[in-house]
């Protein structure tokens, strides 16, 4: 059920995006006048068709899952001796070139507008996150040299605004690429006072490499969520019970260190499988202490400890919702950064600043869609539109058969007064198809590669 589950979130994924950026191509086209002879989702044989409008166009599905095209009256693939001379005028090429610019341009832009209407959607409903709360960091990292011990509250990144954990990131990446120094503005909770303190650090991202790039670089700074305390939930029948522990119980310590919060109880309880720990902390108002030996139990080919305690590690959220014109705004602007910044990662892999590994195919992003589908709709839908900037970006690159190809086309024919030879056309094309099969070669490997490790 996993496999049927996750396929078919990853086709209505993949077919609506299709629909999207082809329906843009045809809208435009006939708002242009051109005549369209075909709308099909899929490529390859039709197996089902039906024709509509006053042309006649046919809307099919294709045998291939993967894509679909407009097919319009074009003199390139048609014999147009015969035509009538109203069709003539609607035919493709002879389209001044702006309307065809503006007809090729269509479809990645509207995947551009459909990703904005879905954020903005989103914004209005409101994602639950978690708050942009500091654990403490490791004395190794960055964020420690910075000066952050844990318990603050982000509020901007280089002037930002930041409200949840995911802006965190979000803010970080661009400034990750170029190595850059960011200022990180927080709020310190003040014990004394019982109030908060407002202050500025600065971070170097230049450690940061192309391999981390991949992975999570934010917690390679120093940079982790905030957990609750050590406070202990249901006690189970095992070593916890044994030692006399209670539900409610908060720990302090273990062998004498500082416990951080509950995520560090859980990791040392982990890591110390058949060795006995000393814990102290409070229970109610009164201090108390017990030893407790973690049980030895294999988890996935590796050994570990383990006591029979639920600890609640979930950290704190926040949900915030927009009125329909501030979410419509921050839509376009989530919309845009997510596609300079993937200009930008392309060029970063270009220039082999960034592994070709971030190259993903199908499989990565069905498996992608298939998560967020069990997760929940808002999941779901933000993959989506994530997936619908990759496509957008994707069809503006310059290469032959992608709609950028046909777009430098355009812009060449405007520079120099006349369209592009023929010849030189059939050499880009099968270029474009190399560059094209090449990428989707890398890109089905790297999927390959996930899967098995």
């Amino acid at each position: 059920m996993t496999l049927i589950h996750t396929l078919l979130a990853f086709f209505v994924a993949l077919g609506s995006l299709v629909v999207v950026h082809e329906l843009g191509h045809y809208l435009v086209a006939r708002w242009c006048g051109v005549k369209v002879l075909r709308f099909s989702v899929g490529m390859g044989r039709v197996i089902y068709s039906r024709r509509f409008g006053r042309d006649q166009t046919e809307w099919a599905l294709s045998i291939l899952p993967l894509g679909g095209y407009v097919k319009m009256l074009d003199a390139r693939e048609q014999d147009i001796n015969d035509m009538r001379p109203e069709d003539l005028k609607r035919e493709f090429t002879r389209q001044s070139v702006w309307r065809r610019i503006a007809i090729v341009a269509a479809g990645p832009a509207a995947n551009f507008i459909l990703a904005i209407l879905l954020f903005a959607g989103l914004y209005m409903h409101g994602i639950p996150e978690p708050i942009a709360k500091l654990r403490a960091a490791a004395s190794d990292t960055v964020a420690y040299q910075a000066g952050l011990r844990g318990g603050e509250l982000i509020t901007a990144i280089n002037g930002e605004p930041v409200h949840v954990w995911s802006d965190v990131r979000w803010q970080l990446m661009q400034p990750a690429l170029e190595k850059a120094r960011v200022r990180i503005d927080v709020e310190r909770p003040a014990p004394a006072s019982g109030g908060k303190l407002l202050d500025t650090v600065s971070i170097p991202l230049a450690s940061l490499n192309a391999e981390d790039l991949e992975g999570d670089f934010v917690a390679k700074l120093g940079l982790a969520l905030a957990r609750p305390p050590a406070i202990l939930g249901k006690i189970m029948d095992g070593p916890a019970q044994q030692a006399g522990l209670q539900t409610g119980d908060l720990i302090q310590r273990i062998n004498g260190a500082a416990v951080s919060d509950g995520l560090a109880f859980v990791e040392k309880v982990r890591a110390s499988a058949g060795q006995t720990l000393k814990l102290e902390g409070l229970r109610g108002q009164q201090p108390f202490t017990a030893d407790v030996t973690p049980d030895s139990v294999t988890d996935n080919g590796q050994t570990i400890g383990r006591i029979k305690v639920e600890v609640p590690l979930a950290p704190e959220m926040a949900l915030a919702s927009d009125p329909p014109l501030t979410a419509l705004q921050k839509g376009a602007k989530r919309t845009w950064d997510t596609s300079i910044l993937t200009f930008k990662m392309i060029g970063k892999m270009i220039v082999g600043q960034v592994s070709l590994k971030n190259i993903t195919g199908p499989i990565t992003i069905a498996d992608y869609a298939g998560q967020t589908a069990r997760v929940g709709l808002v999941s779901y839908l933000s993959f989506i539109a994530f997936i619908s900037i990759s496509l957008g970006v994707m069809n503006l690159l310059p290469i032959p058969v992608l709609d950028g190809g046909h777009l430098l086309y355009y812009s060449l024919e405007i520079l120099t007064g006349r369209p592009v030879s023929e010849r030189f056309g059939e050499i880009a094309q099968r270029a474009g198809f190399g560059i094209l099969m090449t990428l989707m070669l890398v890109a089905a490997f790297n999927d390959i590669v996930r899967l098995m490790f």
